[in-house]
């Protein structure tokens, strides 16, 4: 496949590595904060209605955060969107663990996750974008690779972050230290991101004024497509959020294993997870998205009905199953987001926002059904919405970008199978006729 035009191969591979780092590194701050969350409950003795409170600062500040990084990205570039949004949000995270560590006001801590929130925000739209644009400047599908790497953080983080407690480390400590450093790496990172995204005036930024940008920001929101593409992500993420939250205490209430157990069998989805997305981009190369997206689904609705009704051993299958479904969706949601590169800021903001509300109302919507049915079966409704996923996944196809229209897209759109732009007047290339055109 070509190569872009824009972007050298050696300077490629090394944007591709930076947006690595930026994931995990992300990754491993947030991960380092949740693992000290029992931290903050314990010091200003909070009871859990509280401390959702306490938490709902970070979902506060992530809804400011994703619509508005779209416009910011325009304007910016991915580079100084993510140092913006590390800048906001390390700081916060430091500010909320000392508020903390020194029994300070609560209203103050609150203060600093919400900054937390917002500078996630703005970072996840910012690096998904930088993806985005290194996948495309390769031409074949990558991004699910930078989701694993986000994972990998996570579990590092969570692994240093029990190391502190055990130590006991002084929360403030920990959470400023890793909050510092990460600031300082990820920075450094982003000196190697695609030259002209990072400033903001490529062939994969938008061009516009700031009246267009404006305007493309609503009109994202008006699109039929990029909201479908919303939605799909928006399912994905139900299906990672709600295994995130409730699988470990799904095992313990519903098949009366112990806690120990409970954590197995959430370690068992993350661990498969994380490799369908490290291995699945072959797939998507060879089989193009449309078709693994549908099989990951119906994938994500087995695993769902054996947690549910097998017996233990079957539920640990489920459990495996059931990452495998869910790896996929949103990075490929992700890509798909962006297929035109003059409207990717816009579109990938849009998608973002509305996927990330599984993240929001997912967890209390099942905890609700779960005080009524029990939490193993309310996490059926899981199963529910992969099945609509299945139904709305061919607006995940690749968008063939009319260049009598627009800026020439550097690359090929990776995932196969293309579909022309409206007015293109085109028929899609079968993959292997596509890839003999573009070698």
């Amino acid at each position: 496949m070509t190569q872009s035009t824009t972007t050298t191969p050696p300077m490629t591979t090394r944007a591709r590595n930076a947006v690595l780092v930026v994931f995990a590194g992300n990754g491993f701050m947030f991960a380092t904060w949740a693992s000290r969350v029992p931290d903050f409950k314990a010091i200003l003795s909070l009871t859990p209605g509280q401390l959702s409170l306490l938490l709902l600062a970070i979902s506060a500040g992530s809804v400011l955060g994703l619509p508005m990084a779209g416009r910011l990205n325009h304007q910016v570039g991915t580079a100084n969107g993510v140092r913006l949004g590390l800048g906001i949000g390390a700081p916060g995270v430091a500010l909320s663990a000392i508020i903390v560590q020194e029994h300070g006001p609560l209203w103050l801590a609150a203060i600093g996750l919400f900054l937390l929130g917002l500078g996630i925000g703005i970072a996840d739209v910012s690096q998904n974008l930088e993806g985005t644009i290194v996948e495309r400047a390769m031409g074949k599908a990558i991004m699910p690779w930078f989701h694993a790497a986000f994972s990998f953080g996570t579990v590092a983080g969570a692994v240093t972050g029990a190391i502190a407690t055990y130590l006991a480390v002084p929360v403030g400590i920990h959470v400023s230290v890793v909050a510092g450093l990460i600031l300082v790496a990820l920075c450094v990172a982003t000196t190697r991101f695609t030259p002209r995204s990072a400033d903001g005036d490529g062939d994969d930024m938008a061009q516009d004024s700031d009246r267009s940008a404006r305007s493309d920001m609503r009109t994202a929101w008006l699109e039929p497509r990029t909201l479908l593409i919303g939605v799909l992500v928006l399912a994905a993420a139900f299906a990672e959020g709600s295994a995130n939250d409730w699988m470990a205490v799904g095992f313990v209430d519903g098949h009366h294993v112990s806690k120990a157990l409970g954590v197995v069998a959430f370690s068992t989805f993350l661990i498969f997870m994380t490799l369908g997305r490290v291995l699945g981009t072959r797939l998507l190369d060879r089989c193009g998205r449309v078709p693994v997206l549908r099989v990951l689904f119906a994938m994500a609705v087995a695993g769902c009905a054996l947690v549910v009704f097998g017996n233990t051993w079957l539920a640990f299958v489920g459990a495996a199953i059931w990452g495998v479904g869910a790896s996929l969706g949103f990075p490929v949601g992700m890509s798909a987001a962006a297929d035109d590169p003059r409207r990717a800021a816009m579109r990938l903001s849009t998608v973002s926002t509305i996927g990330y509300l599984a993240f929001l109302a997912g967890p209390p919507a099942l905890g609700f059904l779960g005080d009524h049915f029990g939490i193993l079966h309310a996490l059926l409704v899981v199963g529910a919405v992969s099945i609509l996923a299945i139904l709305i996944v061919p607006v995940a196809q690749p968008l063939e970008v009319d260049p009598t229209r627009s800026t020439p897209a550097p690359g090929p759109r990776p995932g196969l199978s293309r579909v022309p732009d409206a007015g293109d007047g085109q028929p899609p290339h079968p993959p292997r006729e596509q890839a003999r055109r573009t070698q």
